[in-house]
C-alpha cells in the first residue's frame, strides 16, 4: 500500500468538510429560495456522483480511457450550481483536485480552467458587464486559474510519484523473493556438493577399502589364515572409521580423524593404511613445524592426500609412494609422488576425486598441479595459503 492509498482518509474528510462548508455559504447567503434549493441540488449530485464512481476512480485511476461520463455529470452539477449561486464556487476546492486525480494532467488543466470560468460566467450572465463586483472577480479568477493550474500539477506529480514508489517497492520485494530463492538454491546446491564432496573422499573411499580387503580374506581363508585375520581387522576398523565419519557428517564436525590428532599423524596414519592395506611401500616426510592452520584448510589438506592415496590405490599399479608435507613462502604444499603407470592430465578422467579437490582447494584460496605421463608415474602437488 502506497503513501497515497494509506492517507486516502485524509482527503475523505477533506471533502465532507469542503462540502459541508460550501452548502452552509449557500444557505447563509442572500438570494432566493428557488436558487438557494437549486444550488443544494447541484451541490448534493456533485456529492453523490462523487460517492458512486469519483471514489473509485481517485483510488485506481487508469488512464487508457477518459472517464467522460463521471466527469460530464460532475460538470453539469458545478454549472448548475454556480449559475444559482456564485457562492458554491467553493466546491471548485473539491473539484478542481478530483479532475487532477482522475485524468490526465492536460485534460485536467483544461476542464479545471472552465470550471474556474463557471462562477464569472454566471455573474456576467446574470447581472451584466456593468456589474462594479467583476473589477474585483476577475482578477481574482484569473489568480485562482493559475493557483488551480499549479495546485492541479503538484497534486499529480505527488500521487503518481507515490504510485510509482509503490510499484518500485513491489518490484523490489519481488526481486528480493527472487534473490532468497535463488539463493537457498544456491545454497542446497553448494550444500549437495560438499556431501558428495565428503562421501567420496571417506565413505566411498572406504567402502572400497572394505570390499578389496573381504575379497583378499576370501582367498586367504583356507590358505593363510593369519592374512585373512589381519585384513579382517583392517576391514572392521575401517568400517568403524566409516561409521565416525558418516556420524561426524551428519553432526556437520570435523573429520574424525582431525578430531582425533593433529595433521600430521591423520596424515601418517593414511600412509600407514595404505601400506597395511594394498602392501604399496609408503613413506612420509614433514619438512619443519607446521603453522597454525584454520580447521578449513586441515581438512582440504587431509582429503587431497586421502584422495591422492586412493587413486595410487586404485589406479595406479605403484610399487612405492611418497608422502612430503613442506612449510612455504606464505603456505603449506602437500606433495604426494608414486612410481605408477601414470595418466595423461590433459585428458578427461571422468571421475570426481581430482574435480572435488580442486574445489576444495579453491575454497581457501589454494591450488591444485598434477605431473604425471604414461609410464612415468604421477606428483600430486596441493598448496594451500598458511
Amino acid at each position: 500500500m502506497n503513501a497515497w492509498e494509506r492517507f486516502f482518509w485524509l482527503w475523505e474528510v477533506l471533502f465532507g468538510i469542503t462540502f459541508a462548508a460550501t452548502t452552509a455559504l449557500v444557505l447563509l447567503e442572500s438570494g432566493t429560495a428557488t436558487d438557494k434549493t437549486v444550488a443544494i441540488l447541484c451541490l448534493t449530485g456533485v456529492g453523490v456522483t462523487y460517492l458512486v464512481r469519483g471514489r473509485r476512480l481517485i483510488k485506481g485511476p487508469d488512464y487508457e480511457y477518459t472517464p467522460w461520463l463521471f466527469v460530464g455529470v460532475t460538470m453539469l452539477f458545478l454549472a448548475g450550481a454556480s449559475f444559482a449561486s456564485t457562492t458554491s464556487s467553493f466546491i471548485l476546492f473539491l473539484i478542481c483536485p478530483v479532475l487532477y486525480m482522475t485524468l490526465t494532467t492536460k485534460t485536467a488543466s483544461i476542464l479545471t480552467t472552465v470550471a474556474v470560468l463557471l462562477g464569472p460566467a454566471a455573474s456576467i450572465i446574470r447581472g451584466g458587464f456593468d456589474q462594479p463586483s467583476l473589477r474585483i472577480l476577475l482578477p481574482m479568477t484569473g489568480i485562482l486559474i493559475v493557483f488551480s493550474l499549479l495546485a492541479g500539477r503538484y497534486t499529480s506529480q505527488i500521487i503518481d510519484q507515490s504510485k510509482a514508489r509503490a510499484a518500485l517497492i513491489e518490484q523490489l520485494e519481488a526481486s528480493q523473493a527472487e534473490v532468497s530463492r535463488l539463493s537457498r538454491e544456491a545454497g542446497m546446491a553448494a550444500e549437495r556438493e560438499r556431501m558428495a564432496r565428503e562421501i567420496h573422499d571417506t565413505l566411498a573411499q572406504g567402502f572400497t577399502s572394505i570390499v578389496t580387503l573381504t575379497q583378499a580374506i576370501e582367498s586367504e581363508m583356507d590358505t593363510d589364515p593369519k592374512a585373512a585375520r589381519r585384513h579382517l581387522e583392517l576391514a572392521a576398523r575401517t568400517a568403524r572409521e566409516n561409521l565416525a565419519e558418516a556420524r561426524a557428517m551428519v553432526a556437520a564436525q570435523v573429520p574424525s580423524a582431525l578430531a582425533a590428532a593433529s595433521l600430521e599423524e591423520a596424515l601418517r596414519r593414511q600412509v600407514e593404511r595404505l601400506t597395511e592395506e594394498a602392501g604399496i611401500e609408503a613413506a612420509i616426510a614433514i619438512e619443519g613445524p607446521l603453522p597454525s592452520l584454520p580447521m578449513a584448510t586441515e581438512v582440504v589438506l587431509l582429503r587431497g592426500a586421502q584422495e591422492a592415496l586412493s587413486n595410487i590405490r586404485k589406479h595406479s599399479r605403484a610399487t612405492s609412494v611418497s608422502l612430503r608435507l613442506s612449510v612455504m613462502d606464505g603456505g603449506v604444499r602437500l606433495g604426494v609422488t608414486d612410481d605408477g603407470m601414470g595418466f595423461d592430465p590433459a585428458e578427461p578422467t571422468g571421475g570426481f576425486g581430482l574435480a572435488g579437490m580442486r574445489t576444495r582447494a579453491d575454497q581457501v584460496g589454494g591450488r591444485v598441479k598434477v605431473e604425471s605421463g604414461p609410464g612415468a608415474g604421477t606428483t600430486l602437488e596441493l598448496e594451500v595459503p598458511a
